[in-house]
């Protein structure tokens, strides 16, 4: 079986490499797996304009909404877990706190809109307080002028 190396050691030897060599290692890895491309494109584009990037993946979120199959719950709370998926995926690639909470707010928003689906469900309730509690956990992580702003937002939803 083949030994993995460590973080540690992984980064001293990138740091021994030459430019064009590391260029076609990230190429490689962006190649083979859909989130390694995600992210390298994250960083590359996204990563100096956060507000851009927090608006486009709300704007994201609200199409991903707007195509909810209400008519039947099981569809409905599939493609909600889809979304919830997406939104963590998305807040992943930034590592920010406060990009983290305002996309998961945002999420909650619109499931909160879809209070008669929220009511009927155990399963999306459940959900809805468990992005409750991740966004105090991460809430505690910031300055606490960030955090007033942002616990007024998060009352709304309580």
């Amino acid at each position: 079986m083949m030994q993995i190396s460590t973080l540690a050691q992984l980064k001293k030897e990138v740091q021994t490499l030459p430019y064009p060599q590391l260029v076609e290692l990230c190429v490689r890895l962006a190649k083979y797996k859909k989130e390694n491309k995600e992210l390298l494109h994250y960083l590359l584009f996204e990563a100096t304009d956060e507000q851009q990037f927090v608006k486009q993946v709300k704007q994201e979120i609200d199409e991903q909404f707007k195509d909810v199959n209400t008519s039947h719950i099981y569809y409905a709370k599939k493609t909600i877990r889809k979304i919830l998926r997406n939104v963590n995926k998305q807040a992943k690639y930034s590592s920010l706190p406060q990009t983290n909470i305002e996309l998961l707010i945002c999420f909650l928003q619109h499931l909160r809109n879809l209070d008669m689906l929220l009511y009927q469900s155990n399963q999306l309730m459940n959900l809805y307080e468990a992005q409750l509690k991740k966004i105090n956990k991460e809430l505690s992580k910031l300055h606490e002028d960030l955090q007033y702003d942002y616990q007024k937002d998060l009352n709304k939803l309580t």
